[in-house]
């Protein structure tokens, strides 16, 4: 049974840091992109960041670049996002999600394309405070 379970959310304070993981199994860990996206009350699902099956390419949304990090273990089968400098709009539910699709890495859109995927995460809350 293929399965992604994310951990790691929580409250924290404005400026404060979070790492959010992204365990995956039942599949091929090294043939799929993994992507977080986030959704906020009333908001559309909106893509966060993405690593590639080979981590060799990594994809950021502006509104988070140079405040978070992705990065795989593929030992642990495992994604994280690191997130720094949390900032009020920063809080959503986030979902990890994972795609063997080969148009994830022709285009950054494509990358942060809820729609491109194929297995969700549950999803695990973040909320940062002011």
């Amino acid at each position: 049974e293929v399965q992604v379970v994310e951990s790691g959310g929580g409250l924290v304070q404005v400026g404060g840091s979070l790492r959010l993981s992204c365990a995956a199994s039942g599949f091929t860990f090294d043939d799929y992109h993994i992507g977080w996206f986030r959704q906020a009350p009333g908001k559309e699902r909106e893509g966060v960041s993405c690593i590639s099956s080979s981590g060799g390419s990594t994809y950021y949304a502006d509104s988070v670049k140079g405040r978070f990090t992705i990065s795989s273990d593929n030992a642990k089968n495992t994604v994280y996002l690191q997130m720094n400098s949390l900032k009020p709009e920063d809080t959503a539910v986030y979902y990890c999600a994972a795609t063997s699709g080969a148009r994830i890495t022709t285009a950054q859109a494509m990358a942060l394309n809820y729609v491109e995927y194929d297995y969700w995460g549950q999803g695990t809350q973040v909320t940062v405070s002011s």
